[in-house]
């Protein structure tokens, strides 16, 4: 069993930038790969970066690559999403979830899951 906490969402201005955290419990994280969701209002939640079990392996929907950097510790039981350059359309409740092994783009795949944080971009 893995329980989610994501943190440092905010409303910040276009084109400033935001770190989330997402704290992961117990003492397997290594185990699982980890990815980053959101859900803008009135839209389904959609993909946005995914990282492997170690952290050397990442991938990034086209919507964000170039302004997105997932990473994660392991020793803290952490990942983070880097978000630079932010653009309005990037305002949305950002979701961390977990799954053993193999990363994926897919919401089914996930295991676990965080309760979200907020990002509101202005204008």
């Amino acid at each position: 069993q893995v329980q989610l906490v994501e943190s440092g969402g905010g409303l910040v201005q276009a084109g400033g930038s935001l770190r989330l955290s997402c704290a992961a419990s117990g003492r397997t994280f290594s185990m699982y790969a980890m990815g980053w969701f959101r859900q803008a209002p009135g839209k389904d939640r959609e993909y946005v970066a995914r990282i492997n079990r170690s952290g050397e392996i990442t991938y990034y929907a086209d919507s964000v690559k170039g302004r997105f950097t997932i990473s994660r510790d392991n020793a803290k039981n952490t990942v983070y999403l880097q978000m630079s350059s932010l653009k309005p359309e990037d305002t949305a409740v950002y979701y961390c979830a977990a799954r053993r092994d193999i990363s994926s783009t897919l919401q089914s795949d996930y295991n676990y899951w965080g309760q979200g944080t907020q990002v509101t971009v202005s204008v």
